[in-house]
This record gives C-alpha cells, sequence and structure tokens, in this order.
C-alpha cells in the first residue's frame, strides 16, 4: 500500500515539478523546442515512389517468382494505348493510317524495346514454299478499298490480334508500347516515359480528333500511384484549416487554438525530418503521414487545454495555478495514450507490405515528438499567452457540464440493462464483420475520379481485360519447345485455358506454332496444328525468326535457349479470391495432365496484389495480438490492477469488431489498407479510456466518491475533453477518406466508424461496467488498493 501511494506521489510530483519548470524558463523551453523541431527538419527530403514493386517485400515469395519470369524473357513494364475512333470503325483508310502513323511515334518512347499494333502486326502466308511475313497494313494511305476489307477480315480472324489488340467489332484498338526501364532511380524513369506519353497522345489528339484516346498498363499504374502520394499530401493543408476551426470552435480561445497549431507543426517538422534521415520514399499509403500526426497530435493538447480552460473558467485559478493542475492530472495519461498510439502504429511492421512500415514508424516516431511538444512546447507558449476571463465565457460554458451530467446520471440508473442491450449489439455486429469478404482489385484501388480508372473501366469494357495471369512452361531441355509432345501439352493448355469463364484472351508459343506449319503448307487449313515433327518444327521456327523485324521478335515468348516459353493469360476483372482460384486451377491442370517439367506457377503484378492482402492479413495476426498485450499490460500496470487491465480490453476491442459489422452493411468488402486498421485505431481508441478510467479512480480513490458519483465526475471533467479529441479526430480521417486512392480512403472511412464507436461505448458500456464491478468490489476491496498511477 505505501510502496502504491509513494509511486502515485511521485509520478504526481514529477508532473507538478516538470509543469513549474517549463513554466519558469518558458522562454528558454520555447527557444529550445523551436530548435529541435527546426533542426529535424532541416533534414527533410520527400522523394515520391510510384513503383507498384514498392508494395511488396523483398523476400516475397510471388514477386521472387514473378522477377524470375521476367529475367527469361523481356521485361513487360508497357503504356497500352487505346484508340476508339468516333466512326466505330478501325479499318478505313485514314484511320489506319493514323494509327500508322502513331505506331511509328511510339518507338521515339523512352526506354521503349517493342512497339505491337494492328498495322505492324506480323502476318505470316504464303508463296510456293516460302514463308512471308509482314506487316499486317503498311503503307495504308494507298491501300485500295479492298485491300483494306482483307486487311479487316485477316484481323479480326487473328487469334493474337482479336480481344487483346483489337475487340471482335473492329471498332476500338490498341497500341502496346513495351518500355525497359533501367530501374536505376523510378521516380524520375516514370514521370520521364509518362511525359513523353502524355505529348505524344496530345500531338496525335490534335492532329486527329476523330479519335478518343485511352491509357493503361504497368507505367500509367505506377503513375498513378506516384500522384496519388501527391495528391494525398496536398490533403495536410485541408486538414489543417478543418483543425484549427474545430478546435477554436470547441475551445472558444484563440490562444490555445494557436499553441495547438505550433504542437501539430513542430510534429509534422520533426517527422519530414525522420523521413529525410532514414532515407524513406513516400508512396500512396505512407504519403498521408502529416494528415495523421497533425489529427493525432491535436488530441495530446486538447486535454491538456480543455483542463486548463475549465481550471480558469469555471474553478477560478489563475493561469498558473491552471497550468499546472493541467499538467498534473493529464501528463500521465497523455503519456500512456502517446505511448499505446506508438505501439499501435509500431506493429504495422509485422505486416508484408513495406509502404504501410514506413507509415507506421513516420507516425510513432510523429506521436513521440507530439507528446514532447504537448508538454513542452504547449504550457510554455499558454505561460506566454494572456488568458481571458471573461463573464460571457462562464456563463457558456455553465450549460456544457450540464449536458455531460444529464449523461452521466443517464447511465447511472441502468447499468445492468445498457450493458446487456451494448453486448447484445456489440455480438450482433461482431457476426457482421465476419462476412466481410476480402477483395484487393489494384484497378479499383483508384477511384473512378483518377484518369487511370476511367482508362482501365473502358478498355475492359470494349477491348481486353487488364489483368493476366502468366506461366512460363518448360520443356526440360534446350530447344525442347520445338519437341511435339511438348507442343501438343502447351496446345491443350492452351484450348482449355480458353474454355474458362474468366479467360478473355491466352498468347501462347502453340498459336505461333501452328499459324507458321499452316503457312508453311500453302495456307491449308487442315495444317492449323502444331507440327508432328521435331525437325520440321525447329526448322519453320527458325525461318520464321529470320523473318521478323528488329524490336518485333519472339524474346517476349520464348527464352534464350527455347527450353520454356511463356504463357499469358488475360482475365476479366475479378475478385482477388477469383484471381488466386484461376490460378491454382491452372497450375493443377499441369500437374495433372503434363510432364513435371511443365509444371509451373501462375505469376503476374495482378496475382500478387491478389495474394498481398491475404498475406498482409496473416503477417498482421501476429502483430495486432503482439498490440493488444502490451496495450493491455501498459494500462494494468497504469490502473494498478489486473482485473481493470482486462476490463480496459472490452472498450479498446469492441469498437474495432462494430466498425468492421457496420462496414460490412455498407460495403461488404475489405483490402489491404483495412487490415492495418485494427492496430493502428486500437493505440487511438485507448485514449479515450485512459482518460475516462482517470477521472472515475481520482474520485473514488481521492475525492471518495462511490462508484455512480464517480461516473458522473468523470463525466464533467473529461466528457468535453472526449468529444472534443473526438471531434479532431473524425475531421482529419474525413479529409483523408475524400482521398482517390482505395487503401487510404477506406482505411480512413471505417478509421472514422471504429472511432465514433470508441466514444460511444466509452460513454455507455464503459461506465455501465465499471459501475457493476465496483458493486462487487466495493465489499471486499478497500479503495486505496485500487490506486492509480496516472494521477490523483
Amino acid at each position: 500500500m505505501n510502496a502504491i501511494q509513494k509511486t502515485k506521489n511521485a509520478a504526481n510530483a514529477f508532473a507538478k515539478n516538470w509543469a513549474n519548470f517549463v513554466i519558469k524558463y518558458k522562454w528558454p523551453v520555447l527557444l529550445l523546442t523551436i530548435l529541435l523541431a527546426l533542426g529535424l527538419g532541416s533534414q527533410g527530403k520527400m522523394e515520391f515512389d510510384g513503383d507498384y514493386h514498392v508494395f511488396f517485400s523483398e523476400s516475397n515469395p510471388e514477386l521472387e517468382a514473378f522477377d524470375a519470369l521476367q529475367e527469361k524473357y523481356t521485361k513487360d513494364d508497357n503504356i497500352i494505348v487505346v484508340l476508339a475512333p468516333k466512326n466505330g470503325d478501325v479499318f478505313t483508310r485514314k484511320n489506319l493510317t493514323a494509327i500508322e502513323e502513331l505506331t511509328a511515334e511510339a518507338w521515339n518512347t523512352p526506354y521503349s524495346s517493342r512497339v505491337d499494333a494492328v498495322t505492324n502486326f506480323q502476318h505470316t502466308s504464303a508463296q510456293g514454299d516460302d514463308l512471308y511475313v509482314d506487316d499486317l497494313s503498311y503503307d495504308s494511305a494507298n491501300k485500295t478499298d479492298d485491300e483494306i476489307k482483307e486487311i479487316r477480315e485477316k484481323a479480326l480472324k487473328e487469334p493474337l490480334l482479336v480481344h487483346r489488340i483489337i475487340n471482335t467489332e473492329g471498332s476500338v484498338t490498341a497500341i502496346n508500347i513495351t518500355v525497359r526501364l533501367p530501374g536505376e532511380n523510378s521516380a524520375a524513369e516514370i514521370p520521364e516515359v509518362t511525359i513523353a506519353t502524355r505529348e505524344m497522345i496530345a500531338k496525335f489528339q490534335e492532329k486527329h480528333p476523330e479519335f478518343d484516346v485511352y491509357t493503361t498498363g504497368l507505367v500509367p499504374l505506377n503513375t498513378a500511384f506516384f500522384e496519388s502520394s501527391q495528391k494525398d499530401l496536398m490533403l495536410t493543408m485541408a486538414m489543417l484549416l478543418i483543425v484549427l476551426i474545430v478546435t477554436l470552435v470547441l475551445t472558444r480561445n484563440f490562444f490555445a487554438t494557436l499553441a495547438t497549431l505550433v504542437v501539430v507543426i513542430f510534429s509534422i517538422i520533426s517527422a519530414v525530418g525522420f523521413v529525410g534521415l532514414n532515407g524513406i520514399k513516400l508512396t500512396p499509403p505512407s504519403a498521408v503521414f502529416p494528415t495523421m500526426i497533425l489529427t493525432l497530435a491535436v488530441a495530446d493538447s486538447i486535454h491538456i487545454l480543455i483542463t486548463y480552460l475549465q481550471k480558469v473558467r469555471k474553478d477560478g485559478l489563475d493561469k498558473k495555478a491552471a497550468l499546472v493542475e493541467s499538467m498534473r492530472l493529464n501528463f500521465m495519461p497523455v503519456f500512456i495514450t502517446s505511448l499505446t498510439t506508438v505501439i499501435g502504429f509500431l506493429t504495422l511492421n509485422y505486416g508484408d507490405v513495406p509502404p504501410f512500415w514506413d507509415l507506421g514508424n513516420i507516425v510513432a516516431f510523429g506521436m513521440s515528438m507530439a507528446f514532447l511538444f504537448s508538454t513542452t512546447t504547449l504550457p510554455a507558449l499558454m505561460a506566454i499567452f494572456p488568458i481571458w476571463k471573461s463573464k460571457k465565457a462562464q456563463k457558456e460554458s455553465a450549460p456544457k457540464p450540464g449536458m455531460y451530467t444529464k449523461l452521466g446520471e443517464f447511465v447511472i440508473r441502468q447499468p445492468v440493462k445498457l450493458t446487456v442491450i451494448s453486448l447484445a449489439i456489440i455480438g450482433m455486429l461482431t457476426y457482421l464483420a465476419s462476412k466481410n469478404v476480402f477483395n484487393d482489385e489494384f484497378v479499383e484501388y483508384f477511384d473512378t475520379t483518377v484518369q487511370f480508372r476511367q482508362d482501365s473501366d473502358f478498355i475492359n469494357e470494349n477491348l481486353t481485360g487488364f489483368y493476366n495471369v502468366e506461366f512460363s512452361i518448360g520443356s526440360g531441355e534446350s530447344g525442347g519447345i520445338n519437341n511435339p509432345e511438348y507442343l501438343q501439352k502447351l496446345n491443350a493448355f492452351e484450348d482449355w485455358l480458353e474454355e474458362q469463364p474468366e479467360v478473355v484472351h491466352v498468347n501462347a508459343f502453340s498459336e505461333v506454332a501452328r499459324r507458321v506449319n499452316r503457312s508453311m503448307h500453302g495456307d491449308d487449313q487442315s495444317f492449323y496444328k502444331v507440327p508432328q515433327n521435331r525437325e520440321e518444327a525447329a526448322q519453320y521456327l527458325l525461318l520464321y525468326e529470320l523473318s521478323l523485324p528488329f524490336g518485333l521478335d519472339l524474346n517476349n515468348q520464348i527464352n534464350v535457349d527455347k527450353s520454356e516459353s511463356r504463357v499469358t493469360v488475360t482475365l476479366k476483372n475479378n475478385s482477388s479470391a477469383e484471381m488466386i482460384a484461376f490460378s491454382e486451377r491452372s497450375e493443377q491442370w499441369l500437374k495433372d495432365n503434363a510432364p513435371a517439367s511443365m509444371h509451373s506457377l501462375g505469376v503476374s503484378p495482378t496475382l500478387m496484389f491478389s495474394k498481398l492482402g491475404f498475406r498482409q492479413a496473416e503477417s498482421m495476426f501476429k502483430g495486432n495480438i503482439i498490440a493488444l498485450i502490451l496495450i493491455s499490460l501498459v494500462l494494468m500496470i497504469a490502473l494498478r490492477n489486473v482485473k481493470l487491465g482486462f476490463l480496459s480490453i472490452i472498450p479498446n476491442v469492441t469498437p474495432v469488431l462494430v466498425g468492421f459489422g457496420l462496414w460490412f452493411l455498407l460495403k461488404g468488402t475489405i483490402n489491404t489498407g483495412m487490415v492495418i486498421v485494427f492496430g493502428m485505431t486500437l493505440g487511438i481508441i485507448v485514449d479515450d479510456t485512459v482518460h475516462f478510467m482517470s477521472k472515475f479512480l481520482r474520485a473514488r480513490r481521492e475525492l471518495g466518491y462511490d462508484a455512480k458519483d464517480a461516473i458522473i465526475y468523470a463525466f464533467e471533467t473529461v466528457g468535453k475533453a472526449l468529444v472534443t479529441t473526438t471531434a479532431v479526430l473524425l475531421a482529419g480521417f474525413i479529409v483523408l477518406s475524400t482521398s482517390s486512392f482505395a487503401l487510404n480512403s477506406y482505411m480512413a472511412r471505417i478509421t472514422v466508424i471504429i472511432i465514433l464507436a470508441a466514444l460511444i461505448i466509452d460513454f455507455i458500456l464503459l461506465p455501465s461496467l465499471l459501475i457493476l464491478v465496483s458493486k462487487k468490489e466495493e465489499e471486499t476491496v478497500n479503495a486505496p488498493e485500487m490506486q492509480m498511477q496516472l494521477d490523483k
């Protein structure tokens, strides 16, 4: 008992001495904190990385498999330029000429290694015993009507073109530009390609307004990531304005608002320095760190300021006494809430998505600095600023406690009834939370206001799918792709793939072998099958390759020693689970129907993103458990009671369950960004619990109130602060929810629901539980045994 009392007294003495020190040396403290913030900020360097590879850790098995495939063949970073002539017919003399022009210009794209279009498609035909390979349409301006009609017929019968380069109606066509990025500086290379492509398209549309132009592909995807990062960073300015307005309205004090502004700016500047010192490149998930720090840092300041203003306005204390008392009451609760928030964000490192590691580390550092500035810069500024004590302010503040008193009286009248109803609602929503379906379609990472999303949706609906799965099918020997048995199995795999309902197009070497075999037999359709003789197949392939122009060879389809070939399957936009199921089904077909050398894993960026969320969920589970354990231990130590420590888990965990339950009713699907919500919000919502329980226990242990009176005391002293901090948090995450990047906007939207649920639970369920628990304890436990370290 004495040890607990001494610890409590020591904590309070430290807080008072700290406050007195800061107030006494307010100018030196202010100067030192300014120098600290500016010193850290001077090291700041914000660079953006839009490469989709940043979403995958180096040990990610899907990334390793995809990189291995790209090493065997040419890399397929690409820009797909889709042309939709307004007359609805690609095959007119004027339109084909325009497509030829743009195809030729596309070769000038930085780092371009290949350009595929309907006009330069390498069409094979027989001339006697010779194989003739040439562009499907060249010198289109001088073609006759009959020749253009023949070009149309050939194109719309060509399996390698339909649903890939041209649609079945011949009304939309694509030019696929393959680029081989050096990979030395994606932050410079991707914008370089993007700028050149946009300039090329702008010139084309100026010259040919009869075309609508759309772009998609991996380079535009990277660009969309890059531009989303920059746009989300700009949300900070909007958030800053909103926070200032909300803080001013709720505190009704200009100097308190100004001091809060200084604290959040110093916290953000320090975080920017952390980014620069650690060489972190910002991505869409991590670029929102200023908004998060701004929002969370305000919560620290609000509790100190609200108590300070109450002591001045209601209790009539002078400025210094009010500041010291506010610091005494709030130092440890603010420290505990800052600590739990830091723990929550640091657990993001357990995930499998590096940008979220960066977000967690940056925000954790920013919150550590926010605590420092809230307990130094803030009281120093308030000690310097004048305090206005007006009768008007006192009159205005009078109704506020009445509202919270009435809420407290409502709860203490029916704690059992409120507990039963609350737990029933939470139970129902927890059940609904389990019904959410995981879906991570990366095209839908962007909302419909983003040009990349609009263009990709048009292309998916009118030409081809954007999602694909690739297989590298081995033969087991050098030159083995010419083995008739290999070709037959490959052909069978191609046929099976085309029968699958989600498949839009299949690009396999077996189609090339069939086409060349037919041409080498006088274009006889009966020979449209893979060669039956290995030597014949090898000769045909060699002859075909020698006939191909530079840049349009088969390096993107067969490896150097001709032991493996690449199968690319284009799919409709499917959910993550459907993508994974298709890949596994295809892999199983190879295991069941082909020799071991032909067994292959499906890989592609789309498949990687589909699996990413599931991997993130699995890896974050451990982090969430650790966060829950650590935060619960912190609260047990702070409360000096295991039972209350366990009790605090209920209001800290249930808001997340309620949030996902309500999300099921609103949306029903979750993405990678939402997987981090448990660990992230756990630290945030502890704020309400800690401050409410600290005031409840102060009334019980120091003032000698019974449980019901202690509840009313807690509502009166901390109710306004909790509402104020919740309002600021809601404002911040509502601003973030307007992000065009779904990983951020969805995460922000469900966080808004969780934060609101946390306030309601802490105002209804928590006090009800405290009353019920206290009734049992009052019979057996003496009050001092429940002493708390947070405050007196």
